[in-house]
């Protein structure tokens, strides 16, 4: 049965999901579209029952664009979709990251949500579409999942907030931010702005939730319609007597050494000892008391005596021990005070080489970030379903394993190295120059050398430091940071620059970078259902406070971009050129820029409105492409001297000398020299450079071509008479 339900969200946003279609076979699915924009999700749970030892849930999201949805072919040779681009990769972590964390507890069979975009009318983004309709896909199945979720854009034009703008109006939006949430709660946040205040960040997420609000109640309609029952599910319950017993043997331990501050090798040292010794004690406790024949007979016996599920619950204890260390007594585990930003230290121009470079290190994190400038050759060529565009300003991270003291194999870019990567690139991007202020691609590398938290914004310091070092002329530095929430019931604690235990351990990670001026990024995860807006607000406030603090630090180091740029950056100079010459420039299949560029080492671009770019990392290389291209659009001058080049001889007329590129003009035998010339080639050879003077121009009245008359003599008694006097001699 085909159940179509379907919502007006304002503004001309007409949102439908519709089930029973397409993919019978999946455990749901569901089609959602918006315009022409359609997506199709689908889900299926494996329901072959996890190993008890397994603590984590094995959920694989999948967002996947077809180039037929756009009556598009795929670029490349295999002319097929093969590897998931960069875009398919950010936005099968907005699903993820909001799908996640509302699974029940304990739920740890595999499953898969697909995503596929079906059609685009290429002016609608289907992202946020997409963790509607994955959503909708879970609730239509028999998969347990007791809260739908949706997915909204919010944009906001001349102080006007819109639902899922679509890429015109988000053209002229000062703000895009994809929210995913609940009827209760918001789950997920990722977005850029240009400098707006907190107020106005919690204005547009109130927005964006009242929308939230009525999806997930026309969800509600769609499965009380199609859903099928719940599928039986039992998480595994732990022995009460086990509990207790793992609590006397590690809780005393594991207070002691939370409340005493260590470097992170120190405390995971202290912590792996703890929880080894733990495991011992316990199975050497029960294994006096229960037999293979207790085993036997029930056996849930058997947890008493797995090692997984003691340091499980060892974990959980761990976990409780910090969090109400922090909400007890305003402690954390490295000593600081809730609001205190861990040490910072800063080293400028440490890479001789990069075209600008900075070392950043907040305690334990540390990021060491280059810049590379370039020409518009090494723009990267982005294609997508809503646009083809060359990308000018571009942020890569790297998280190497050594940075967690690890081994890990090294192998393609990793989905958190791009998420994290793009955030910092949104951070940053908001205050670059223009490409008409500064023609350059830039290329920002940030490589984590250490990590205990927040090193994506690590990456917007150690960026916002770089480009400065590299006299990039950004319009204000930008930092970031990491804020955390330890909640229990009504008591709640919101922690600064968060470490790697704090995030993992505690309730919320939201990212926050901005200039002094307001907000330009932000990334938010929620584990727990109902945060509300005051708590939001005071996140957001201290986040402010940290911010600032840390823009001091930056500016201490580097109070404003250098004036020049690096050393080894390449120099670039900008001319415009009339249209109709840029044939000219360009030669016969690109002859004559490509001459250019091999006798100068310049690199040159020409746009379609005549504007050339010259850019080379010598001086000299920038004046000598400059002074070709001018000499190429010279014009003729009578009277003019010009250095020629001999094309031919003719021994008993002259010589053809090319004075102008694609322009000669002829020598007369007579015209070479003062002294009489008997043959022209016993003065001159093909491929010699000589100055000549041009005395005539005319046409041929026979064929209509211009005719040039030039003179190597006339240039003769010029120099003559334009040499100085020899001292004792007089001038007639």
């Amino acid at each position: 049965m085909i159940i179509n339900k379907e919502i007006d969200l304002g503004q001309g946003k007409v949102i439908s999901i519709e089930t029973g279609r397409m993919a019978k076979q999946a455990d749901g699915a569901a089609v959602v579209r918006l315009g022409d924009t359609m997506v199709l999700a689908t889900v299926v749970s494996s329901k072959k029952t996890p190993p008890p030892n397994q603590d984590f849930f094995p959920l694989q999201v999948e967002y996947r664009e077809k180039y037929s949805a756009a009556g598009k072919f795929p670029g490349g040779f295999f002319k097929r979709e093969t590897r998931p681009s960069e875009k398919e990769i950010l936005s099968s972590r907005l699903i993820d990251r909001a799908l996640r964390p509302l699974f029940p507890d304990g739920y740890y069979y595999e499953t898969q949500v697909i995503v596929t975009v079906i059609s685009s009318d290429q002016i609608n983004d289907a992202d946020v579409l997409g963790g509607l309709a994955a959503s909708a896909a879970i609730m239509v199945s028999d998969i347990p999942f007791p809260n739908p979720m949706s997915e909204v854009r919010v944009g906001r034009i001349n102080g006007r907030f819109i639902i899922n703008p679509d890429t015109n109006e988000l053209a002229n939006s000062d703000l895009d931010i994809c929210i995913g949430g609940t009827s209760d709660t918001i789950c997920m946040l990722e977005g850029e702005m240009k400098e707006i205040s907190e107020a106005e960040m919690v204005d547009a997420i109130r927005f964006g939730h009242d929308a939230i609000r009525r999806l997930c109640a026309l969800q509600g309609e769609l499965a009380a319609e199609a859903g099928k029952p719940a599928r039986p599910f039992n998480p595994l319950q732990i022995p009460s007597e086990l509990v207790e017993t793992i609590r006397q043997a590690c809780e005393a331990r594991l207070k002691e050494l939370a409340y005493t501050p260590l470097k992170k090798e120190e405390r995971a040292e202290g912590t792996a000892a703890i929880y080894n010794e733990t495991v011992q004690s316990v199975i050497g406790h029960f294994k006096a008391k229960i037999s293979s024949d207790d085993i036997a007979a029930d056996q849930s016996k058997a947890l008493f005596l797995n090692e997984h599920i003691i340091e499980e619950q060892t974990h959980a204890i761990e976990k409780k021990v910090m969090r109400h260390m922090i909400l007890d007594d305003a402690k954390r585990l490295d000593g600081r005070k809730l609001e205190e930003v861990r040490p910072i230290t800063i080293e400028l121009g440490v890479i001789p080489r990069a075209h600008g470079s900075a070392l950043f290190t907040r305690g334990e994190t540390q990021a060491l970030v280059t810049i590379t400038l370039g020409t518009k050759k090494d723009a990267q060529s982005v294609d997508t379903l809503t646009n083809n565009a060359d990308k000018r300003f571009m942020l890569h991270y790297n998280f190497p394993p050594f940075s967690v003291g690890e081994t890990g194999r090294i192998g393609s870019t990793g989905r958190r190295e791009i998420g994290h990567g793009n955030l910092a690139e949104r951070a940053i991007r908001m205050v670059a120059p223009s490409d008409q202020e500064f023609p350059y691609t830039i290329r920002i590398v940030s490589d984590i050398l250490e990590s205990n938290g927040s090193s994506s914004m690590a990456s917007v310091c150690g960026g916002t430091l770089a480009l400065m070092d590299g006299g990039v002329p950004i319009r204000k530095p930008v930092s970031g940071i990491a804020m955390g929430l330890i909640k229990e019931g009504s008591s709640y604690a919101v922690l600064s620059d968060i470490l790697g235990n704090e995030d993992h351990l505690g309730d919320m990670d939201f990212k926050v970078t901005g200039t002094r001026d307001g907000i330009t990024a932000c990334q938010m995860d929620i584990k727990i259902d109902g945060l509300d807006y005051h708590i939001l607000e005071t996140a957001l406030e201290q986040a402010r406070r940290g911010r600032l603090h840390i823009l001091d630090k930056m500016q201490e180091a580097i109070p404003e971009t250098r004036e020049e740029l690096a050393r080894f950056a390449p120099r670039m100079t900008t001319i415009q050129i009339p249209v109709d010459a840029i044939g000219l420039i360009i030669g016969k299949g690109g002859e004559t820029i490509r001459s250019i560029t091999e006798e100068t080492g310049a690199e040159i671009n020409i746009e379609d409105d005549g504007t050339v770019t010259i850019a080379c990392s010598n001086c000299e290389g920038t004046h000598a492409a400059l002074n070709t291209i001018k000499t190429l659009l010279a014009k003729p001058e009578v009277g003019t001297t010009y250095l020629g080049k001999v094309r031919d001889i003719r021994d008993e007329l002259g010589a053809f000398v090319e004075f102008l590129p694609k322009t000669d003009g002829l020598v007369h035998i007579s015209e070479i020299s003062k002294e009489r010339v008997a043959k022209v080639s016993d003065k001159l050879k093909i491929g010699d450079r000589v100055m000549v003077k041009l005395v005539d121009v005319r046409k041929d009245p026979r064929t209509g071509k211009t005719r040039f008359a030039l003179s190597m003599k006339a240039v003769e008694n010029e120099q003559e008479a334009s040499a100085p006097a020899v001292p004792g001699t007089e001038t007639l």
